[in-house]
């Protein structure tokens, strides 16, 4: 396995006060005196308040990767997570003296939201710690299901502090997030689920998102017991990879830092006892990368009409990876299924999602141009690019010899964009594959502007104009096509937005004396309706090549 991103990290000494042993009864235990999880996950109390998730088919990846595709729904739990498995299982297993004194948790995520869900129907008082910053609908939702919230540090690591000194104070109970067996345990029912609703033979792996390594312990330590033959494959974002070092390792280590956009599953260090657990049941882990997260997502959506969030598709983008990995070993009759571990989606997360998904999935390519500056070599860049279709342009004037330009296409395959670089090529249109660049994809393709420089011919000037007209296949080529050879374009912007209207800013260079007025009758005689906007406040401030 190797790591696509580069990660610096520490050894985690054992800790010699965590004990699983000292957690169960040993009717629960093996001779050797660890936990025997198939007794617990078989006694598990989890279905006091929840119901068996479905496995539902995915048609449309199934038809795509040429293997069976099987969703586990745990999208669908009350709290819209596997989270609350987990902690029910815990916290109905407290003795009583520990119930009255109440349970503490640490989390600004799905935990919090299972540790409240399972406090109010056992009647436990819960308390739950979070950072200054949560955004205030997380701790809303914990609060209204009549959890106490305490708002404490600028970061987890503070927040974790407080959450021990107020364990201590007051005698409460931390119900943990993963390294514990019951919580281990109360994950490990959705395998057990699992099996009862699959063909057991056809399943060739199951694949699981990794965070503190609960929900593949559970899963995995029940699979190999009753069918070994069925891999357990773990996946994690490239950047937040503490299993897959850990493994490596040969021990835990503790990652220097770790990315948020799947923030559900981003651990520094994982559990010492899912480690334990791990080291024997997992068979590889997966490392995927933002833009595949996003095409997951949206595989997710298209199969189910779920939003699933950037957490709960992990499992589903290392699916897809292996799958493509092993094409000559597809076949219907193999089974391969990815647990929906959670749908708490931020709203404000789904554009981000939308612009990177296409990136993920392989079907938008973003491309960096070199155009000779003279008119008509736009429209010979966009012959270039036919037939595919160009789903964003950006463009500004800076230089009058050349003209820099990002182009974002729409690919069916890798040899699309290999056709469309090697034509661009031959034109004389130098041409760079973006699509894996984060500083291009995150900023540069928004900052392809500015003022741009004065004109060599002081007779001219630059007119903005901003277009609409319907958004259909070939709109932008034919626009492109329409504009006269001798326009001068000095700014040039488009994004297709999946609407029903394209929207297109463009400057063109026009000589000042009559010119607006044969360019305005030209665009008359277009057709397309359009707006002046050489005197915005915006253009002049911002844009505008004269103050």
């Amino acid at each position: 396995m190797a790591s696509t991103d580069a990660v610096t990290a520490t050894n985690v000494p054992s800790n010699p006060e965590h004990s699983s042993t000292s957690i169960v009864p040993k009717s629960s235990q093996h001779a050797s005196g660890e936990p025997d999880y198939l007794r617990l996950i078989l006694t598990s109390r989890v279905y006091d308040i929840i119901k068996e998730t479905p496995v539902s088919p995915a048609a449309a990846l199934s038809s795509r990767l040429g293997y069976k595709v099987l969703l586990k729904r745990e999208d669908l739990q009350p709290v819209y997570s596997f989270k609350l498995r987990g902690a029910y299982n815990k916290m109905a297993h407290l003795p009583l003296e520990e119930r009255w004194k109440g349970v503490i948790a640490c989390s600004a995520g799905n935990h919090a939201q299972g540790v409240a869900y399972s406090a109010k129907h056992l009647g436990i008082p819960a308390t739950i710690v979070m950072p200054l910053m949560t955004p205030s609908i997380k701790h809303k939702n914990v609060s209204r299901m009549g959890s106490k919230v305490v708002l404490s540090g600028n970061d987890f690591d503070e927040a974790k502090e407080e959450c021990k000194r107020l364990e201590a104070l007051h005698g409460l109970t931390n119900i943990p997030p993963f390294d514990d067996p019951y919580v281990i345990a109360g994950q490990g029912t959705i395998a057990m689920e699992l099996l009862r609703q699959v063909k057991i033979e056809e399943v060739e792996a199951v694949f699981c998102c990794v965070g503190g390594g609960g929900l593949i312990a559970g899963i995995g330590v029940y699979i190999k017991r009753l069918a070994p033959h069925i891999k357990i494959i773990g996946v994690e974002a490239a950047d937040a990879n503490a299993m897959y070092e850990s493994l490596e390792a040969g021990e835990r280590v503790s990652l220097s830092e770790v990315g948020l956009f799947a923030d559900g599953a981003a651990v520094r260090v994982v559990g010492e006892e899912t480690f334990r657990i791990c080291k024997d049941v997992i068979d590889e882990v997966i490392q995927v990368s933002t833009d595949e997260i996003c095409a997951a997502i949206k595989d997710t959506f298209l199969d189910t009409r779920a939003i699933v969030e950037p957490a709960g598709a992990l499992a589903l983008a290392g699916l897809k990876k292996y799958a493509q990995r092993n094409l000559e070993h597809a076949s219907p009759d193999k089974s391969l299924v990815a647990v929906l571990s959670g749908a708490n989606m931020d709203f404000d997360r789904l554009r981000f999602v939308a612009e990177r998904a296409k990136l993920g999935e392989g079907n938008e390519a973003l491309i960096s141009c070199t155009l000779p500056e003279r008119p008509g070599a736009f429209w010979e860049m966009v012959q270039s690019v036919l037939p595919n279709a160009i789903s964003e342009f950006s463009y500004r004037y800076g230089d009058p010899a050349q003209a820099r330009v990002f182009v974002s296409v729409l690919v069916d395959s890798p040899s699309d964009l290999t056709r469309i670089l090697n034509s661009l090529q031959q034109k004389g249109i130098p041409a760079t594959d973006m699509s894996n660049n984060e500083l291009a994809k995150s900023h540069a393709r928004y900052l392809n502007g500015g003022r741009a420089p004065k004109f060599e011919d002081p007779n001219t000037e630059e007119r903005l104009y901003r277009f609409t007209f319907p958004e259909r296949p070939g709109a932008l080529a034919k626009f492109l096509q329409l504009m006269r050879p001798g326009h001068n374009i000095t700014l040039f912007h488009y994004r297709g937005q999946g609407g029903d209207v394209a929207k297109i800013l463009a400057g063109i260079q026009i000589p000042k004396e009559k010119g607006k007025e044969e360019l305005e009758g030209f665009l008359n005689e277009l057709g397309y309706p359009y707006v002046d906007e050489t005197d915005n406040e915006v253009f002049r401030t911002y844009l505008k090549n004269e103050l």
